[in-house]
């Protein structure tokens, strides 16, 4: 029988960090596809923002790399788990609260809403193949959410060090790492689930689905 004192293991740490901050998880969840289904439905009601969104992607090459890499599913889930750890979890979340409390939020909100504008399918054809698509949003979403948790609690220790019992600001920021990692380990597996599943259900899935429907 397990006491108070026994240490819990590491793959259940960030379910234990979930439980007991869950108030502030369902917030979040909230935020995240939250502001998401608003770029999403921004993006129904003015197909034209979609367009734009659509020629940037080309402009800056996107579009074209993934139209390169999408009949090689292993590669192309790699080039997408490095784009959302490095660009998303990293630049878009983890560093900028590790400067700023929160600040995370911000950016991200930003980032939620346009792909929301961006993903909203305006075609037939693009209603279809949302439809594999929304279970890669789903985990990639809440890969996202423990990310911000995690910054969440950081920015919380880090403004009032008294919630961990700390004396001072820079053993609660500390702690706040701590728990940023804990919750990094745990996104990092969505993300890779989510990459597997966006890379294979986009080589294999899409055509015979469109097939099927359309």
């Amino acid at each position: 029988m397990k006491g108070p004192d026994t240490p819990v293991p590491l793959w259940r740490r960030p379910f234990h960090l979930i439980r007991t901050n869950l108030r502030a998880y369902l917030l979040v969840n909230v935020f995240a596809y939250g502001l998401f289904i608003v770029g999403f439905i921004v993006g129904l009601m003015f197909p034209a923002l979609n367009a734009a969104r659509s020629v940037a992607l080309e402009d800056d090459g996107t579009a074209e790399l993934v139209q390169g890499l999408v009949a090689t599913p292993p590669l192309f889930a790699l080039a997408i788990l490095a784009v959302n750890v490095g660009k998303l979890s990293l630049a878009t979340i983890v560093l900028p609260s590790l400067v700023v409390p929160f600040a995370g939020f911000a950016f991200f909100g930003y980032w939620a809403v346009e792909t929301g504008i961006t993903l909203a399918p305006t075609t037939p054809t693009a209603w279809v193949q949302f439809i594999p698509h929304s279970l890669t949003v789903v985990i990639e979403l809440q890969a996202y959410v423990l990310l911000l948790l995690g910054t969440w609690l950081l920015g919380r220790h880090w403004v009032s060090p008294a919630t961990v019992g700390a004396t001072t600001r820079g053993r609660a920021y500390l702690r706040g790492l701590g728990r940023v990692g804990i919750l990094a380990l745990a996104a990092f597996v969505l993300l890779v689930v989510g990459a597997l599943w966006e890379a294979y259900s986009l080589r294999y899935f899409l055509y015979p689905l469109t097939e099927l429907l359309l």
